[in-house]
């Protein structure tokens, strides 16, 4: 080995050592490969100066069997905590399987979860040119003192958007004092899946007026590009919807869809600055089969974006986020947390502060 490769080595020892093998990891603790994360969603909580990484229940990983939510914690980013179980649905719930896309937002001292279930046994009354049988899907509110859980359910009877509508990913937004759960229609049910959102009662607990639409998801010129009459692919997924105001006041939206069967991040922007939009679809974020993220700043005051990677046995990846005023950008994908270096690729571009 000549000096300059030793150099190299030495180099590249520094940058990566996270990422290589577990020697250098507190015992017991995880690090994001280690750890299934689909739909990953992140609090940082001040008060405690801990990250709360929430996702799907796994009873393998959480040792609580059954469907809900269980949550990762840390205090750098790095090194995780074995998860455990802050939610099971219970067994008075209108359904008992999902547990998918789990986010905790605080609202008047309080922590609220809004995680989809859905039950395959209560078939959707079908329009007669429908494509696709539709079962009961959306999504809940349960709260509880702490980030830490437990949470409770707030209506073990019905999810909160319409029971005949088939949907998920709800999350709350608060415009005027009045709280929002905004969600994706289900692609399944419409073909062209949608964005909407319903005004929530004081406690969260159920809808209290009719829903309003956002967007639909061919509205984004990218993916209504990347579809075209001879795939025989004619359908428009929303997936995912989160909130973030910008420094200059602009409302962004991310969501996520697929382009050419690979999942995508993406973002639109209101062009009023409030929910009822009009709604303008952005260019992508980051591709590669990337997607259902959530914005967060660390206690530091890096703005920081999580998702998942792949779309199947998804493990999270976290990227510092540069908030442009109007827009967002990349700055780069931390490899030293999440483990995963990625080639850039076509619609991803890092810039620097």
């Amino acid at each position: 080995m000549n000096k300059l490769e030793w150099v190299l080595l030495c180099l590249l020892t520094t940058v990566f050592s996270p990422l290589w093998g577990s020697e250098d990891m507190p015992s017991g603790l995880l690090r994001m490969p280690d750890m299934p994360l689909h739909d990953p969603y992140i609090l940082a909580h001040q008060p405690s100066r801990t990250y709360y990484l929430y996702t799907s229940n796994i009873g393998r990983m959480s040792g609580t069997p059954g469907v809900g939510t269980m949550v990762y914690k840390s205090k750098d980013l790095l090194n995780w905590e074995k998860p455990k179980a802050v939610f099971v649905v219970p067994e008075n719930s209108f359904a008992h399987q999902g547990g998918w896309a789990p986010e905790v937002h605080e609202y008047k001292g309080r922590y609220y979860l809004f995680v989809t279930l859905h039950n395959d046994e209560r078939i959707l009354t079908q329009p007669p040119d429908s494509w696709k049988t539709t079962i009961v899907r959306g999504t809940i509110s349960a709260v509880a003192d702490s980030p830490d859980g437990p949470f409770e359910m707030l209506n073990p009877e019905a999810a909160v958007p319409p029971a005949d509508f088939m949907t998920l990913d709800g999350t709350l937004f608060i415009e005027d004092g009045q709280p929002w759960m905004v969600y994706a229609h289900e692609w399944l049910q419409k073909a062209d899946g949608t964005i909407e959102a319903v005004p929530l009662s004081e406690d969260l607990s159920r809808a209290i007026g009719e829903p309003i639409h956002l967007f639909k998801a061919s509205d984004a010129p990218w993916l209504n590009a990347s579809i075209t009459p001879d795939t025989g692919l004619l359908h428009y997924v929303t997936d995912g919807p989160e909130f973030y105001r910008t420094k200059d006041g602009h409302l962004l939206m991310l969501w996520s869809s697929y382009e050419n069967d690979s999942y995508v991040q993406t973002v639109a922007r209101s062009k009023s600055g409030r929910l009822q939009g009009p709604w303008e679809q952005l260019d992508p974020l980051v591709k590669a089969d990337s997607g259902h993220g959530m914005l967060f700043r660390t206690f530091e005051g890096q703005l920081m974006m999580v998702l998942h990677r792949p779309f199947r046995n998804a493990r999270g990846k976290l990227y510092e986020m540069k908030d442009c005023g109007d827009h967002l950008e990349v700055v780069r994908e931390r490899i030293d947390l999440d483990g995963d270096p990625v080639e850039i690729y076509e619609g991803f571009s890092e810039t620097t502060e």
